[in-house]
Formats: C-alpha cells, sequence, structure tokens
C-alpha cells in the first residue's frame, strides 16, 4: 500500500512539474531584434506595441505575435502593360518592391489589414501605380530606369498613404529589370536609330568639310596677307632708299654729272617764256645761206 501511495505521489509530482514547465514556457515570449510583438488578451487586440527582448504575459490568455519590420521584399512574376504619353503599349515585368512597417504601426496594420504579409503591398496597387507613372513618360523615359523607378517609387508610396495613412509602411525601394515594346514600335524604334545615327554621321561629315573649308581659306588668307605685307615692305623700303637718294642729290652734285654725261653738243630745242624754238632748223637754213 506504501508503494502504490508512493508511485502515485511520484507521477502526480511528475506532471506538476511538467504543467509547470508549460506553464513557465508559455509565460514568456522572446521578440528578435527587427520585430516587434502585437500582444491579445481573448482576442482582444492591444494598441500598445511590444519591443524586442524577453517578454512576459499570462499563459493560456494572452498571446503575442510577430510582425517583421525589416526592408522585406515583395517580387510580381507577371507581366503588367501600359501606355506612354504617346499612347505606345508598353510591357513591365521582373518588378521587386522593397519595404518596411513602420514599428510604431505594428499593432495597427495586424488590427486593421487582413493577411498582412501577402497584401500589404499588392500587385492591384502596384500595378495602378505604375501605370499612372508610365503614361506621364515619353518611349525614351519609360525604358530609362534612373527616370521610371523613382517615379514608381513615388506613387506607390502616395497610394499606400492614401490607404493606410502616412508613416505606416515605408517604400525603399523599386526595380523593374524589363520595359519592353511590341515588335511593330520596336521596329520603328530601330529604324528612328539608325535614321538619328546617319544624321549624326552627316552632321559630323559636314562640320569637317566646313572646318576643313575654314582651313584652307584661312590658310590662303594668311599667304595672301604675308605676300602684301611683304610687297609693302619692299615698296616702303624702295620709297625710302629713294628718298634718302633725292635727299643727297645737291645742285652742285646734279650740275657735275650733266657735265660728266655731256657729249659737247647744243641742245636741238631752246626757249624762253613758253616759247620754243627748233634750233636745228636755224642752223639748216644759215648753213643753206652760206653756200649761196
Amino acid at each position: 500500500m506504501k508503494k502504490f501511495k508512493f508511485k502515485v505521489s511520484y507521477i502526480v509530482g511528475i506532471v506538476v512539474a511538467v504543467m509547470l514547465i508549460i506553464v513557465a514556457v508559455n509565460s514568456v515570449k522572446i521578440i528578435p531584434t527587427g520585430y516587434t510583438g502585437v500582444r491579445t488578451t481573448f482576442g482582444q487586440i492591444s494598441s500598445n506595441v511590444v519591443q524586442s527582448g524577453l517578454n512576459f504575459k499570462i499563459p493560456f490568455i494572452q498571446s503575442i505575435n510577430l510582425v517583421n519590420n525589416k526592408q522585406q521584399d515583395v517580387t510580381f512574376d507577371g507581366t503588367i502593360s501600359s501606355e506612354t504619353s504617346e499612347r505606345n503599349e508598353v510591357f513591365f515585368s521582373g518588378i521587386t518592391v522593397t519595404y518596411q512597417i513602420n514599428a510604431e504601426k505594428s499593432s495597427w496594420i495586424y488590427a486593421n489589414v487582413s493577411n498582412y504579409k501577402n497584401n500589404l503591398v499588392s500587385e492591384s496597387l502596384v500595378a495602378s501605380a505604375l501605370k499612372t507613372s508610365s503614361k506621364t513618360l515619353t518611349p525614351t523615359d519609360v525604358t530609362s530606369r534612373n527616370i521610371l523607378e523613382p517615379l514608381v517609387k513615388e506613387n506607390i508610396q502616395n497610394s499606400l498613404n492614401e490607404k493606410y495613412g502616412s508613416e505606416v509602411v515605408k517604400i525603399n525601394k523599386v526595380v523593374i529589370n524589363n520595359a519592353t515594346f511590341d515588335e511593330e514600335y520596336n521596329d520603328k524604334i530601330a529604324q528612328k536609330q539608325q535614321a538619328q545615327m546617319a544624321y549624326e554621321t552627316q552632321q559630323i561629315e559636314n562640320k569637317t568639310a566646313v572646318e576643313k573649308a575654314e582651313a584652307d581659306a584661312t590658310v590662303k588668307l594668311t599667304q595672301a596677307k604675308a605676300e602684301a605685307d611683304a610687297k609693302l615692305i619692299s615698296a616702303n623700303a624702295e620709297a625710302e632708299a629713294n628718298r634718302l637718294v633725292e635727299e643727297s642729290l645737291t645742285d652742285n652734285i646734279l650740275k657735275d654729272k650733266t657735265i660728266e654725261k655731256w657729249n659737247g653738243e647744243l641742245p636741238n630745242v631752246t626757249g624762253e617764256n613758253g616759247m620754243m624754238l627748233d634750233v636745228t632748223e636755224i642752223m639748216s637754213e644759215n648753213t643753206d645761206n652760206n653756200v649761196e
């Protein structure tokens, strides 16, 4: 009998110990870094957010659910079609949105957003923001990620603020890997690019020809100016020489040079006060008279 009572007491002790362990385990909740907790009591959600670390709760009455406040990626595998500002159809794919839940709003999201882990940043919301963005861009800009992605990010953020309120969800980044047009438009783009390249090549050739013509004209102008300058210098030098010679010729020198070159014959023509006489005729007449 004593042995039986000992066994019962032993079993009861084990059961009580197990129950105490279970109660102890259910009395604490460890919340890791990057997460917050939402406390519920009989299903009633508390508005106070439970911070990371070791937290206590009433076992079997309260529970603490984790909310991820780290950066999270949501990827959309499908294709979203839209239009550009010029009504060209464009297709987007490989879209990834990186978002983050504000830790102070964890309880509000848990209480108000159904299946928030999958529906917080929905595909329909992203598609709407993407279509709104692309319709304001030209075909050239809509394929530029530096232009498209920041604009889509801004529009997604505005949509989330309208839906949930400001500072509830933050959009950190939007990645759009592909933006393509239909084949017909791609052919038009290719033709346009070829025409543009041909035009640019022609412009370069024209510019080169103009620059060469200008260079040739400059060379000719320089040569002509050099020749003109040389002639001017030569003329100036000759004039200066003549001037010096003229200044050096005095009356006596001129008389001496005239005497040196005189052959002893009198001039055939002489005159005074504007009258000119042919001396040869007079001398001829005198000779004839003497002969007679």
